[in-house]
């Protein structure tokens, strides 16, 4: 009787016996690559001083999350999600419309998205400029650059002449990815906007310039590599010569093998992407169920570790891993509102 109450009183909209609740004694967490490593290292770490069992995660990239989080509540669907970027209002809009109407949202850290090589190779300078003629399907004509044509850059040296005369091939995440989110957003539509063509578009036909400054190449030069980041960091072990999009927290556990790109003079580094000079930059979020919290065990145990100093601040052990810690006035107000379990504002 005292689960049954407990599951009316949170809302949960699956009617579940004891023995299905016992089968759901674990946190679930699904969502993004790039958060997936730092969830990890927290859960494994409350799996070994909580006396509570070591949540799962997936890592089934954030759009792929937010579709399984958002699919209901109850033991059956998720009760956390990672994310590489802030909801979408069509994603809330799902949640709320299958019954996941108070969710919490934790913003974590920071995150810089990097264009990366395998150190044995030349390390590149580019300004977003380059990186949009490069990986863009729709370019201005390099011989009349009032008109757009399809991409014809077949090596980066045609794109800039102090770049090295080698093809372009570019490793990255696919569309579900929040990365490929991000990077559109932070790389392809500022790089854009520095040709007068596709400025003016904007102001003629606001759909058809988000069509320009979002689409990717599909001609080969750019590859969907999958959700798992660290198969592009093996791949370009065995191709010097392409580069993969990711993020820090991978080139960081990985900088004894591969460089960043300077962009805009920046290298990505800890403390160019703490201070904002290396712009190519995100904030990392989490996702939480709040009708699960007093029903799944561990819920608020977890969320303590996770938004404590000794995890996310800045001499704790996720800043090990290469998450860019808040600043202290901001992780003391998350950690405030997810204590309080505050959950969004839902319009």
């Amino acid at each position: 009787m005292k689960v049954k109450s407990l599951l009316a009183a949170s809302g949960l909209t699956l009617i579940m016996s004891s023995p299905a609740l016992a089968a759901r004694d674990y946190i679930s967490i699904v969502g993004s690559s790039t958060v997936y490593p730092f969830s990890t290292v927290v859960a494994e770490q409350f799996g070994k001083t909580s006396g509570s069992k070591t949540p799962k995660i997936e890592s089934t990239g954030t759009g792929g999350g937010f579709k399984l989080f958002c699919s209901g509540v109850g033991v059956d669907f998720a009760d956390i999600t990672n994310a590489s970027r802030a909801i979408k209002s069509s994603e809330l809009k799902t949640c709320v419309d299958n019954g996941v109407k108070e969710i919490i949202e934790v913003k974590i850290g920071y995150d810089g998205i990097v264009v990366a090589n395998v150190k044995t190779a030349e390390q590149l300078e580019l300004s977003r400029a380059d990186l949009f003629l490069a990986l863009a399907k729709e370019v201005p004509d390099p011989k009349n650059p009032q008109t757009l044509i399809a991409n014809p850059y077949k090596n980066w040296q045609e794109i800039n002449s102090s770049l090295p005369a080698i093809a372009i091939e570019v490793l990255g995440p696919p569309p579900t990815s929040g990365t490929r989110d991000a990077f559109v957003e932070l790389v392809m539509e500022e790089g854009c906007n520095n040709f007068d063509v596709i400025k003016n578009l904007k102001k003629s036909d606001k759909k058809a310039h988000k069509t320009v400054c979002q689409t990717v190449r599909e001609d080969g030069a750019f590859v969907e590599a999958g959700e798992n980041d660290n198969l592009i960091v093996q791949k370009l072990q065995s191709n010097p010569k392409a580069f993969g999009i990711f993020g820090f927290s991978f080139l960081d556990q990985n900088i004894d093998k591969l460089q960043g790109a300077v962009i805009e003079g920046h290298a990505p580094t800890f403390e160019a992407i703490a201070d904002g000079s290396y712009t190519v930059s995100r904030p990392l979020f989490f996702y939480v169920k709040k009708a699960h919290v007093e029903v799944i065990p561990g819920m608020k145990g977890f969320l303590a570790e996770f938004t404590s100093e000794k995890a996310w601040g800045t001499e704790g052990y996720l800043a090990d891993k290469g998450l860019i810690p808040m600043p202290e006035a901001e992780r003391n107000q998350v950690a405030a509102g997810v204590a309080a379990l505050k959950a969004m504002e839902v319009q």
